[in-house]
């Protein structure tokens, strides 16, 4: 059995990437995910892999989409607004079919907004942020362990679909330290990748670009990576299901906030109203069925978020009028606590008699 260690949720997405074969990161400073790149900038040398603090998260991310493109298992991370700026190089990278591992702990926003936790990039990470027809795969983790095995498993679906994998956190996620395992991969990472920039000696050029000025060929490029994409809707769905099966109530928080659902719940469940949890682990492909089910049997469901309401469109346009959908949100780095959530729910309930 592996030892456990004491590790952030920063410090643990690094190690898990280093022992998920990543080889190459480049980023830019930002709170609060600045351990991540720390940890990078001595354990790659350790492991014969390459580190780089670019002068910006424009170029970080291009130096990405370069090491992706000679085959190596690249990774970079920021905070929201460094996020924001990478935009483009991301749907270069989507359009290049290229895998790489994107980490973005939220902040507080818009604009520079400022270091506290927030889950106000939901949009941005999950309706593609850049330009033209592309999703990221995302991941969504609430504790340190999951975010050592989401950033495990994002290198994996990376190579996979050949497509920027992102892991979804926050300030709470990345900063809190919890115990920690690193196991082995269960199988041996992709090393041979036939695509790759790496040298023509004894076979055809591979060229990887993303400028396609015929209109019919770059329709059949987006027609090809809609079909990929949607292969992965039907097999990358991933989400969480706590003390569902009775309940009358439905919350449906992610993150942070879904850890402080649970406690919620049990207070609640001690009242004697029926409440659980709803967990979107994987952010796209979205859990819609499994909303749309959890609809048929309650009246009413209730969506929790650091936003002022992302998420929550999804689930409307999963539940489908079939049930009432009820809002919490709480924005600017305000984490919403057990008390609220409680008080929410029993305001929900005395409406309902």
């Amino acid at each position: 059995m592996a030892k456990k260690e004491f590790m952030s949720g920063n410090d643990s997405i690094a190690e898990a990437a280093i022992q998920a074969g990543c080889r190459f990161y480049s980023g830019y400073p930002i709170t609060p995910q600045n351990e991540i790149g720390e940890r990078m900038s001595w354990r790659l040398p350790q492991v014969g892999g390459g580190f780089i603090q670019a002068e910006s998260e424009v170029s970080a991310i291009y130096m990405v989409f370069g090491a992706a493109g000679a085959g190596a298992r690249a990774m970079t991370s920021s905070s929201s607004p460094g996020i924001s700026l990478m935009q483009e190089g991301i749907s270069y990278i989507a359009a290049a079919e290229l895998p790489c591992v994107i980490v973005n702990m939220m902040r507080g926003g818009p604009g520079l907004g400022g270091i506290q936790p927030s889950q106000s990039d939901y949009f941005q990470a999950t309706k593609g942020g850049g330009h033209g027809d592309y999703h990221l795969l995302v991941l969504a983790p609430s504790t340190a362990q999951e975010a050592v095995n989401l950033t495990m498993l994002a290198f994996d679906l990376a190579d996979k679909y050949r497509n920027p994998v992102m892991i979804l956190g926050d300030g709470n996620i990345g900063q809190m330290m919890e115990p920690v395992e690193f196991k082995p991969p269960e199988k041996p990472f992709v090393t041979k990748k036939d695509w790759i920039i790496g040298g023509a000696k004894n076979r055809p050029n591979n060229i990887i670009k993303t400028l396609y000025l015929d209109p019919v060929v770059l329709e059949r490029r987006n027609l090809g990576i809609a079909h990929k994409l949607s292969e992965a809707v039907r097999n990358e769905v991933r989400f969480e299901s706590y003390m569902a099966e009775d309940a009358e109530i439905i919350i449906a928080a992610y993150g942070t906030v879904a850890r402080i659902v649970k406690t919620a719940i049990k207070i609640l469940r001690d009242e004697g109203i029926k409440v659980g949890l709803l967990r979107p682990i994987s952010l796209y492909p979205f859990p819609s069925q499994a909303f749309a089910q959890a609809a048929e049997k309650v009246k009413n469901m209730l969506v929790v978020e650091m936003s002022l309401g992302q998420m929550l469109e999804d689930i409307n346009l999963a539940v489908c009028n079939k049930t009432k959908v009820h809002f919490y949100g709480r924005v600017g780095g305000i984490v919403p606590s057990y008390d609220e959530i409680v008080a929410q729910v029993e305001r929900i309930v005395k409406e309902a008699k």
